[in-house]
């Protein structure tokens, strides 16, 4: 039988690694909801990377979890850009929750193209968020992305059916908005473990 070694003895000896847990400076990109502020490891969207937006139906508060950031971003004259949307933007609402138009560009594009265009408009570094709808983006499309939007120091979201959930992604972080009841939780997040508590949503989200 071997002989029995103290963990402690290892370690001093420098035989073992030892993970070490250094946390993420924080978010300058927060989310504008303070209750989902508060569960993320840097109290905002992880900066320069990709985070998916995972939902079972369209018309669940999705588009206006993001109007907060999209407002700030406009007002700064920061362009975001919406690659492939699957309806057209009510102008109204937009702007209602602050987005200024003059800063927000669509692009009409389907299937590879789509996701090229998404990954050029990242890589480029003049838009402050780029939104997508990636139709059956496999894991390497999602890593082009994410390294894209690392490149370019862009925020990147990524909209996506809720039964990707059960597939692996490189996104930094990843948020299911759930129709009953209408919440949103946290299902990856990078710098830290998914938080167990949920959003509600609010009435008109």
């Amino acid at each position: 039988m071997g002989a029995v070694v103290a963990l402690d003895d290892l370690l001093q000896q420098r035989r073992i690694w030892k993970a070490q847990s250094t946390p993420l400076p924080p978010s300058a990109q927060p989310t504008g909801h303070a209750a989902l502020d508060a569960l993320l490891p840097t109290g905002g969207w992880p900066e320069s990377a990709l985070s998916e937006i995972l939902m079972p139906g369209e018309g669940l508060g999705e588009l206006q979890l993001l109007w907060p950031t999209l407002a700030r971003l406009t007002r700064s004259g920061e362009r975001v850009v919406l690659v492939a949307p699957p309806h057209v933007p009510y102008p109204q609402a937009w702007q209602a929750a602050g987005v200024d138009l003059r800063w927000l560009v669509i692009i009409q594009a389907s299937g590879r193209d789509a996701l090229w265009a998404s990954e050029q408009c990242l890589r480029s570094g003049s838009c402050g968020a780029v939104l997508c709808w990636p139709q059956r983006a496999d894991d390497r499309a999602l890593r082009r992305l994410q390294v894209a939007a690392e490149t370019g120091q862009t925020l990147a979201f990524a909209y996506r059916p809720l039964q990707e959930a059960i597939n692996p992604s490189p996104a930094a972080l990843r948020i299911a908005v759930d129709a009953r009841p209408a919440q949103v939780r946290v299902l990856k997040c990078r710098g830290g473990l998914p938080p167990s508590a949920a959003i509600p949503l609010a009435a008109g989200q």
